[in-house]
């Protein structure tokens, strides 16, 4: 492990007791009944824990998307072929994207990340250009990449954050490009849950029934080719992993450091917070799962983060979309804790006679 994530992760501090109680005082204050806003109320209160700070607020919103192409796609384990990897960056530098559409609507900044496709991408000045390598190598064959690529990777998303944070950062939404990701999503979600690769393989892009049992074949030969330790992440990370979830490992990761909340998007940016946790377990009092992917080893990894999501829309699109859609409750929970007057403030008397509907 390199001195930059050994110190990494050794800065990462427990939330702020001090801090959360003090929003859970003012929370049970508001001119409402207690309990009625629900999870909004829990959110600000960890919002208070991460930031440090009895009034948490929230700013600087952005989504970090990171591309990364993947050498399974040679075993046909999906219907879209490789090259939709750099047309979708493309869509997203653009602005034609979803992710592009939610956070317009959200207020989020985009900032999209080169740190793996296959091929060289245009110049563009709102493309971050980190490439780790063009792809990794095909895991059904041998480890996806080498160690030190592993550890790369995960520092360069600890660096981006660095760089960001001076740009101002309050909260983070992590999102992913990745023709194939999916399959090594679920071969990291088999290893470390100890789960069935059938219980944690979807059908990604929308596979049929022989394509889905095709791919679940694929993810038991790599893992039974490359044989990942579950309790070593980092050996899981290179062997079945990607450059692009080895830089949301280090999103995740930096953040905490800097006391900035997470927002964790749906099945592959949960794959690299299984990554993460495992490397820093304090790390999962950071994250905030936005929402329930349709893929169906995300509901057993969350359940192994324990981590409950906000919403379940069925969404499988990834790019980060469900994350803008949490950072706006998580920026809503932040507003009601900071503005919503308290019964004293009010002139409201508190009593029984309070209900919700």
């Amino acid at each position: 492990m390199s001195e930059l994530l050994t110190n990494t992760i050794k800065m990462i501090k427990l939330l702020d007791k001090e801090a959360m109680a003090e929003a859970q005082a003012r929370q049970d204050t508001l001119t409402k009944p207690p309990g009625s806003l629900g999870r909004l109320e829990a959110l600000s209160i960890q919002l208070a824990g991460i930031q440090g700070k009895p009034i948490p607020s929230i700013k600087h919103k952005v989504v970090i998307v990171m591309a990364g192409d993947h050498g399974v796609v040679a075993e046909k384990i999906g219907n879209w072929p490789q090259e939709v990897t750099a047309q979708m960056v493309a869509n997203f530098l653009r602005g034609g994207a979803g992710i592009n559409v939610i956070a317009r609507q959200v207020g989020v900044r985009v900032i999209v990340v080169d740190m793996g496709v296959a091929t060289n991408l245009e110049l563009n000045p709102n493309l971050l250009s980190m490439k780790i390598g063009y792809g990794t190598r095909n895991m059904a064959l041998g480890p996806a990449m080498t160690p030190e690529q592993a550890v790369k990777s995960i520092e360069t998303g600890i660096e981006l954050i660095s760089s960001e944070v001076a740009k101002g950062l309050d909260i983070i939404g992590t999102g992913d490009m990745g023709i194939g990701n999916t399959t090594a999503s679920s071969a990291i979600c088999a290893v470390i849950t100890g789960k069935p690769v059938a219980e944690v393989t979807g059908r990604g892009t929308g596979l049929t029934d022989e394509q889905l049992a095709h791919k679940i074949s694929v993810i038991e030969r790599t893992l039974a080719v490359n044989h990942p330790e579950p309790t070593q992440p980092l050996d899981v990370l290179a062997k079945v992993g990607g450059f692009e979830i080895g830089g949301l490992v280090g999103l995740m990761l930096g953040a905490a450091v800097k006391r900035i909340p997470v927002v964790i998007d749906g099945f592959i940016s949960g794959a690299a917070a299984l990554i993460a946790t495992a490397l820093s377990p304090g790390l999962k009092d950071y994250l905030i799962a936005a929402h329930l992917s349709a893929e169906s080893g995300h509901r057993v990894l969350l359940e192994h983060l324990g981590l409950k999501p906000l919403l379940n829309l069925d969404m499988r699109l990834g790019e980060g979309t469900g994350a803008a859609l949490g950072i706006f409750l998580a920026e809503t929970a932040a507003k009601i804790l900071a503005e919503m007057a308290t019964f004293a403030e009010a002139g409201v008397s508190e009593g029984d006679e309070q209900t919700s509907e």
